[in-house]
């Protein structure tokens, strides 16, 4: 599987000679090489995990690409075919197999609503929480993208998320609302809680790519 980390939050997946689009939103710069797109997975409804511009144009590439995302992106997105799904749920999008946990986005204030939000575990290996702490339980994490900064996010507890996962392999994403020295700053500290465990972090800009 090779994993490639894009602007903010959107993850490409490639394995079984098919890819996987996760969280293509409004910080991320238009994909390309869609030929072989199995499906697409949007966490949350917030624009800079979706947006209507990327969905279509990512469905004019690749027409008939099923979409996979929680109730509220359904509601958000009316005029696009959405496949409902929630925690405990697992389906297939090609070959990949996709288990969706959590529910809801983390608190970024008292103030504001809190919406729907899937963290998905792909093939077993690759785990990205959307927008939340959310710990996929009983399950043992091979690659962990983990949020570097958000208005919902202290370093503390992202740290102790890491901490929680125990992951092998983890890194950034989540990233552009940070400067570069707090992105540094934040990937240092990402960096500890994965050793802690016995992992390994991993630096990666947008366009880098590991292989898992």
């Amino acid at each position: 599987m090779r994993v490639t980390k894009h602007e903010h939050a959107a993850l490409r997946v490639d394995d079984h000679a098919q890819t996987l689009l996760i969280d293509p939103g409004s910080f991320t710069l238009p994909l390309d090489d869609l030929a072989r797109l199995a499906g697409v997975v949007i966490t949350h409804e917030h624009p800079d995990h979706w947006t209507p511009e990327h969905l279509n144009r990512i469905l004019r590439d690749a027409p008939g690409t099923p979409v996979y995302a929680p109730a509220g992106v359904a509601r958000a997105a009316a005029g696009f075919d959405i496949i409902e799904v929630a925690p405990g749920d697992t389906v297939t999008a090609g070959d990949f197999t996709l288990r969706f946990f959590g529910g809801m986005h983390a608190e970024i204030h008292s103030s504001l609503p809190l919406v729907d939000n899937v963290g998905v575990l792909v093939d077993d290996e690759l785990y990205y929480p959307g927008d939340s702490y959310a710990v996929p339980e009983g399950v043992e994490v091979g690659t962990l993208a983990a949020p570097l900064g958000a208005p919902w996010l202290k370093i503390g507890e992202a740290m102790d998320y890491v901490l929680a996962v125990k992951p092998r392999r983890a890194f950034g994403t989540h990233d552009m609302t940070l400067s570069v020295i707090g992105a540094n700053m934040h990937r240092a500290r990402l960096k500890w809680a994965t050793e802690q465990n016995g992992g390994e972090f991993f630096e990666l800009a947008p366009g880098d790519s590991i292989e898992v």
